[in-house]
């Protein structure tokens, strides 16, 4: 038989004590931290599936910094195109007035050419919109503008500016400026340059009128198809917003604790480490021997 001696049940009873003091602080350190992992060892599979839920937060996080750029890019394109679209409105109007060849002067057709010209300015203007310092007419050009003094368009076709919303999933943030005002001397503003040199000279613009409403036309075709593109985004917005719950979700529930649930075992925990000292202190009474030692 084993003899149990005094020695004997104190090792053991200082094993069970630091045993529970370790889970003890452990409780406490997880409530601190309110982590249920705190260590990898503590739960291998857990860790690899947190560390998985965390890129993929992170891969979230970057495309909903991308469809917050994409906006800035589509509402610059829109605002640009609903104003270039206002502008050619006007434009024909004064395109019309000045086909009433009878009833206007050669003053009228000189100040209505006049205001042709302003319109001419504010839509190169328009066309020439900037975003963080980069055209949105002109794809990724770094010229700054999308139409030269000569009308001629900076940008490359096929080279779009896209951002990237989802795995797989890119959208355009951009609109092609040839696309919408023509280029050099078939581009919108040459047109206006012409109606203007027209009313100016006495020549009937009435074979213009057609030729603004195509303008007009285009534009307003390039703007619907921003509109799709700005829908697109939006779509994708709100499948991002629906997916980053869930992530937090997931994550929360493989590596955050149930924090009652850890206050309550802290208590009981705490309750039996007082104990297991009180009992161990009357079972463990010092003899004369332990002195004489």
């Amino acid at each position: 038989m084993q003899r149990v001696t005094n020695q004997t049940m104190a090792a053991n009873a200082q094993r069970n004590l630091q045993a529970s003091l370790q889970q003890m602080a452990r409780l406490q350190e997880q409530g601190a931290s309110q982590k249920r992992i705190l260590t990898p060892s503590d739960d291998p599979r857990g860790t690899a599936d947190v560390i998985a839920i965390r890129s993929q937060q992170r891969a979230a996080e970057q495309y909903e910094r991308n469809i917050g750029n994409g906006e800035g890019w589509l509402t610059t394109v829109d605002t640009a195109l609903g104003n270039a679209t206002d502008i050619l409105q006007s434009t024909l109007q004064r395109t019309v007035q000045g086909a009433n060849d009878g009833a206007l002067s050669q003053e009228a057709k000189n100040a209505l050419a006049t205001e042709i010209d302003g319109l001419r300015d504010a839509l190169l203007k328009e066309a020439n919109s900037t975003y963080l310092g980069r055209s949105v007419f002109a794809g990724s050009s770094n010229e700054g503008k999308a139409f030269a003094a000569d009308y001629a368009w900076t940008g490359t076709d096929g080279a779009s500016v896209e951002r990237k919303v989802a795995d797989g999933v890119t959208v355009r943030v951009d609109a092609n400026g040839k696309d919408a005002f023509g280029e050099g001397e078939t581009s919108v503003f040459a047109l206006l340059d012409g109606i203007a040199a027209d009313l100016r000279a006495g020549n009937p613009v009435s074979g213009r009128i057609d030729q603004v409403q195509g303008a007009l036309d285009g534009v307003i075709a390039a703007h619907a198809t921003v509109g799709a593109q700005h829908t697109q985004l939006q779509r994708a917005e709100s499948v991002l917003a629906t997916a980053t719950v869930d992530l937090e979700a997931q994550r929360s529930k493989a590596e955050d604790i149930d924090l009652a649930k850890v206050i309550l075992d802290l208590n009981v925990q705490s309750t039996v480490y007082q104990a297991a000292l009180n009992v161990t202190a009357r079972v463990l009474q010092p003899s004369l021997m332990d002195f004489l030692r």
